[in-house]
């Protein structure tokens, strides 16, 4: 009679263990939900409506997101984006279209971004969506950003957000992500990676 709650135990125990197994297996292999998905990109631009889809079929984006009033990552990337392009040859240049998504709709006008993107080159794209815009696809690509008051500066509030830069292809779908540098060979090679691919 003994024996019959050992089996009993025995075969619980068994059952445990398959289902804790299955379990750690589906957690470890599962697709991580925190990579970013990417997808379309329709927003007002400086250059009239803008949609990655609207890119040819051997076009890609440099997608990056930021705010005008940003004192030193955003200007950075942009300068970075700038000096890529300069070292690519000039068909490889026609392929890229570089984007700035801002995270500052309340500030940033088209005007505004109009301003902003000249200094860094005709072709570079400012898009300034709604806030629901903003947030559809800053979830998408894995963005995050928040407001930060400072009550003692004449800009009332900063931004802190991420600084990635990402290569992406009309249908949105993400070739590579570029942490932030303040130099462009991450980028330049990232690029002729794709390009020359």
């Amino acid at each position: 009679m003994a024996s019959k709650p050992l089996w009993i135990g025995a075969g619980v125990a068994a059952v445990l263990i398959v289902a804790s197994s299955i379990g750690l297996y589906q957690y470890a292999f599962a697709p991580n939900s925190d990579e970013p998905v990417g997808g379309p990109v329709e927003m007002p631009s400086t250059q009239g409506d803008f949609s990655l889809s609207q890119m040819d079929d051997d076009q890609l984006a440099i997608l990056s997101f930021g705010y005008t009033y940003c004192p030193d990552i955003c200007p950075m990337t942009q300068s970075v984006k700038r000096q890529a392009l300069a070292q690519l040859t000039e068909a490889q240049r026609e392929r890229v279209v570089p984007v700035m998504i801002t995270v500052d709709p309340e500030r940033d006008t088209i005007e505004r971004m109009q301003e902003y993107m000249g200094f860094f080159g005709e072709d570079f794209i400012g898009a300034v969506g709604s806030q629901e815009q903003l947030e559809d696809v800053a979830s998408r690509y894995g963005v995050i950003w928040r407001k930060v008051e400072a009550p003692d500066s004449a800009m009332a509030y900063t931004i802190d957000h991420s600084a990635s830069l990402f290569l992406v292809n009309r249908d949105g779908d993400i070739l590579q992500r570029v942490l932030y540098s303040p130099t462009p060979q991450g980028l330049v090679s990232a690029l002729e990676r794709e390009l020359n691919g």
